[in-house]
């Protein structure tokens, strides 16, 4: 099932004195490809891996309303042996935040209708299009090969894809690990730097001073040769105040640089928080010090619910919804408000003000609550 009408889119440095800390200093450059920029959230990022952990587990913990039969109730309660259906949500969602795009492909039975649905890793999905563009089917790459996935029809839906918005791409959605990569990127080429100063005993650059005496500087070879000795085994985080072994007429000179100075906490803290940001995370849940933008925890899951989950699990569900139809015609999925803890006082505060409305009848007041069936 395609959700998109869209169509294909179409001065020189004096030798004689040089600070040894700019040399070949380690670029933190985000890495290219999906499953390089996953391995750094996910793996080796802290911040990140607990925010996108926590989105996806919140939105697979959100209680659901079924409708349409008991087949599709049990269907979405146990979609495979190996999957729940808090599981394929939590992945869905997990999808969706980091890559931007969502697959899940349904096993038909001997009726034609689906007996089992499957989430695909959207990294191995590719769309098809024909010679005007327009998207015609799926390939899925398992291994060296690619399968043909149904793109819908006569005999069903077809694969059902879910995207978030993406302003340059007509057939992919953007993930938000694009925006915090250079972030994550950031922050963990920091710690890696950290730690690699504390293993050399945490001491600061410096520079090297040519003295020759007579005034005379180093010549263009020896500059090159010095500038490549210190780029093989001094520069870099993996040799961080690695000592120094020089020759005469050179003398090093070590920088004022302290660790305050240079600040690599609070350039840690900033990255952290510009990661949460991406993510759609209030810093406060993850325990960041210094954001104090809400007055307390209950106010900043609230948050997460209202501008991040919701949003993201009635997408998913909405898919869902139109994609059942196609078998179902009363299939419907939403998420029952009424049954999240962190909405709890926002409902309580609805039903005092509801029940204080003198105006309003019992009836009235039930369809305001959405109590009226």
């Amino acid at each position: 099932m395609f959700d998109w009408p869209g169509r294909k889119a179409s001065g020189p440095v004096s030798p004689a004195r040089f600070p040894a800390m700019l040399l070949g200093v380690e670029d933190a450059e985000p890495p290219r490809g999906y499953t390089a920029r996953a391995r750094e959230a996910m793996e080796r990022n802290p911040v990140a891996s607990r925010a996108v952990r926590l989105l996806a587990e919140a939105a697979g913990s959100a209680p659901l309303t079924i409708a349409g039969g008991d087949g599709v109730a049990a269907l979405l309660a146990r979609p495979n042996e190996r999957l729940s259906g808090a599981a394929m949500m939590e992945r869905l969602a997990a999808h969706l935040l980091l890559h931007g795009n969502a697959y899940v492909n349904a096993a038909l039975d001997g009726g034609g209708r689906p007996a089992e649905l499957h989430v695909l890793a959207p990294d191995r999905v590719r769309i098809e299009t024909d010679a005007s563009g327009w998207p015609c089917g799926f390939l899925y790459r398992g291994g060296a090969a690619e399968v043909p996935l149904p793109a819908g029809g006569e005999e069903g839906p077809g694969v059902l894809h879910i995207r978030t918005l993406s302003p340059l791409d007509d057939l992919y959605g953007l993930g938000a690990l694009d925006a915090a990569a250079g972030a994550i990127a950031a922050h963990n080429e920091a710690a890696r730097w950290n730690r690699a100063l504390l293993k050399n005993a945490a001491r600061p650059s410096g520079a090297l001073m040519f003295d020759s005496g007579d005034g005379s500087a180093l010549s263009t070879e020896q500059f090159a040769r010095l500038r490549s000795e210190m780029e093989e085994g001094f520069s870099g985080a993996a040799r961080a105040g690695r000592p120094l072994l020089l020759e005469g007429g050179l003398t090093w000179q070590p920088l004022s640089l302290s660790p305050a100075d240079m600040d690599f906490a609070e350039g840690q803290r900033t990255a952290a928080r510009d990661i949460a940001l991406a993510l759609g995370v209030p810093p406060m849940l993850l325990g960041l010090p210094g954001d104090n933008t809400y007055s307390n925890y209950a106010e900043a899951n609230r948050a997460l619910w209202r501008l991040s989950v919701l949003p993201m699990a009635g997408r998913i569900c909405e898919a869902l919804t139109g994609w059942l139809q196609g078998w179902w015609p009363d299939a419907r999925v939403s998420v029952d408000l009424d049954k999240v803890p962190a909405l709890a006082a926002d409902r309580a505060l609805m039903w005092e003000r509801v029940s204080k409305a003198d105006f309003l009848t019992p009836e009235e007041k039930k369809r305001v609550l959405g109590l009226a069936e």
